[in-house]
């Protein structure tokens, strides 16, 4: 008699064919997973290389430039002294008086000179000008650091909370997770102690910094990760389930990074870098090119200091004084602005 062979139930193919499905998920989110990774990788290498550039620039400017910044500062402090002088030892009419005042706060307010508390001798029109908003904007002397974290302020004020918080918790748990396997206390031999040690205070500064990227980095490397069984599908959908969580904290971090570098790279500073790099590819000594131009700023500022005091020495008269330096009448605004752009800002510094 034949074997009775009957067909088999639907129950006992859904396992095989949900397991097979969990499989090709884990392994698309694995795959998703290395790739950002690699990317946060990139990114984070891209925005340190950036900064370093920065500093690097910053302490070249510095050692090349500070006799000129120096001079420069010298000749700013002569010409407010010399215009206090005018405004003490001289007597004029009012109007003539109200356009000297003109003078010394256009000074100020195109950045050829720095900016000081307006004198009570202004008139409200021009003290209120002094004072405005937009004055106050323009020579508020911002650094780039302040500007990152009035954005980085700014970022968390919209983002929303409750991701934010599942975020946190994830990178919690993983901190946790490696702190109670690699806390050097769990050990007794004193060099595993100190190679214990030294990973604790990398997984302390990933958890201190939210680098989500850099505690699954160590995890990797140590190889700590969880154990799964690839026949059990509780295991396949939990571990499917924490790739995806992990994975779209990944990608803000990746994006964060991405509007991080973004913004390094549009302050004053990173316009440096990135100018000197562009210049770089031209064969074009851009830090030659900077020395050159503050000589440029001084000579003007030189200029305007000499016109200055000539007319405290009263020897040029009101209507010469007014009409400005002759040997600036050449330099059209556009070149003057080129020339003095810099200037403030280092300055203030």
């Amino acid at each position: 008699m034949p074997r009775n062979t009957s067909s088999p139930s639907h129950s006992t193919r859904a396992t095989p064919l949900a397991l097979s499905e969990l499989h090709l998920r884990l392994e698309f989110l694995e795959k998703e997973h290395k790739s950002i990774l690699k990317q946060i990788k990139r990114k984070r290498t891209e925005l340190k290389n950036f900064v370093e550039q920065m500093r690097t620039l910053a302490t070249e400017i510095l050692h090349q430039a500070s006799p000129s910044f120096q001079k420069m500062a010298e000749l700013d402090q002569n010409i407010h002294t010399l215009f206090e002088e005018i405004f003490t030892t001289r007597k004029f009419g009012k109007q003539t008086l109200k356009n000297i005042e003109a003078v010394y706060l256009n000074l100020q307010l195109t950045g050829i000179i720095s900016p000081k508390p307006s004198r009570k001798q202004f008139n409200p029109e021009l003290e209120e000008l002094f004072n405005s908003s937009a004055t106050e904007e323009a020579f508020s002397g911002e650094t780039a650091e302040g500007r990152h974290q009035n954005w980085q302020a700014q970022e968390s004020l919209e983002s929303p909370s409750v991701a934010r918080t599942e975020e946190s918790r994830k990178i919690r748990q993983t901190f946790l997770r490696l702190a109670e396997i690699f806390h050097p206390d769990k050990v007794k031999d004193s060099e595993t102690q100190r190679y214990y040690t030294e990973i604790m205070k990398e997984i302390n500064k990933a958890y201190q910094e939210g680098d989500l990227a850099r505690l699954l980095e160590i995890e990797r490397i140590q190889e700590v990760g969880e154990v799964i069984d690839n026949n059990s599908e509780d295991d396949l959908t939990r571990k499917c389930r924490t790739l995806e969580q992990q994975n779209q904290i990944l990608l803000n971090q990746y994006e964060n990074l991405k509007r991080e570098l973004r913004s390094v790279k549009n302050t004053p500073e990173g316009g440096m870098v990135s100018d000197s790099r562009q210049a770089a590819k031209k064969g074009i000594d851009s830090m030659a090119i900077m020395v050159e131009t503050i000589e440029s700023q001084l000579n003007v500022v030189s200029q305007i200091r000499d016109f200055v005091k000539d007319f405290r020495e009263q020897k040029i008269t009101i209507k010469e004084f007014l009409g400005g330096p002759v040997s600036l009448h050449s330099l059209d605004e556009e070149t003057m602005e080129d020339i003095l752009e810099q200037m403030l800002s280092e300055l203030m510094r």
